[in-house]
């Protein structure tokens, strides 16, 4: 348990770090970064549950995890725009 716990936090880090860098100016440098994509990767394992999705490995979780965290910055940017 304590194992899948550290491997979730490290690929919500690096989710994080790489929705930053794709959403360009919409970020909150990089430690407000890398909180969004821990509750990214959380949205993320969601989305795909209610989509059906099977994801499998490493880079499954990390693609899902990217994918939620980008949502979420969206989100966001749109939510502080407004």
């Amino acid at each position: 348990m304590r194992e899948n716990f550290g491997w979730f936090l490290l690929i919500g880090l690096v989710a994080g770090w790489l929705s930053g860098q794709l959403m360009r100016g919409r970020g909150f440098g990089l430690f407000g970064n890398l909180a969004i994509g821990i509750l990214g990767a959380l949205l993320g394992g969601r989305l795909a549950d209610a989509m059906g999705v099977a994801v499998y490995g490493l880079a499954g979780a990390l693609l899902m995890a990217v994918l939620g965290a980008v949502i979420l910055l969206f989100l966001i940017s749109l939510m502080k725009s407004a």
